[in-house]
């Protein structure tokens, strides 16, 4: 008799546990066609997406430096438009790459470029570099941000 207990009592239990953490998360959230009452507001002459920019054609080399806003599209990097949009087309551009990740050894040249600022109310302070396939995808994903690459001399 216990155990026909114990076989109704679990399912029941587990049923009414899972309905109440579905109940919760519902209520919780903003609703869709509702406003949530709180306002971001930017201090004018400030953007939220920009960045700083230095590429080097190799370790040594002496480095390019530009300027990207977005939001609008300023600064002084050519083709800024076509930068904007690549990174915003890109999954998560400015996250590091995990310490355990596999990586091809395809190297794709020796230039390196650091990124610098705020995007999209984040801090940024990363390195791209092109020495294995991991780093060479991440570079190529937003390559317009690093403009045309200085020739080594």
């Amino acid at each position: 008799m216990r155990y026909r207990t114990l076989l109704y009592a679990a399912p029941g239990l587990t049923l009414v546990l899972a309905l109440g953490a579905c109940g919760d998360e519902q209520a919780n959230g903003p609703s869709a066609g509702k406003p949530s009452g709180t306002t971001s507001v930017q201090p004018s002459g400030t953007s939220a997406n920009t960045l700083t920019v230095k590429v080097k054609a190799s370790k040594e080399a002496p480095a390019k430096s530009w300027t990207l806003k977005c939001d609008p599209t300023g600064g002084d990097l050519p083709k800024a438009a076509d930068a904007c949009a690549a990174i915003a087309k890109a999954k998560d551009p400015f996250k590091p790459i995990s310490k355990d990740q596999v990586c091809t050894q395809i190297y794709g040249g020796p230039e390196i470029a650091t990124v610098k600022g705020t995007w999209n109310g984040k801090e940024i302070d990363t390195k791209f570099t092109r020495d294995n396939g991991c780093d060479l995808h991440r570079w190529t994903q937003i390559a317009p941000l690093f403009g045309n690459v200085p020739k080594v001399r």
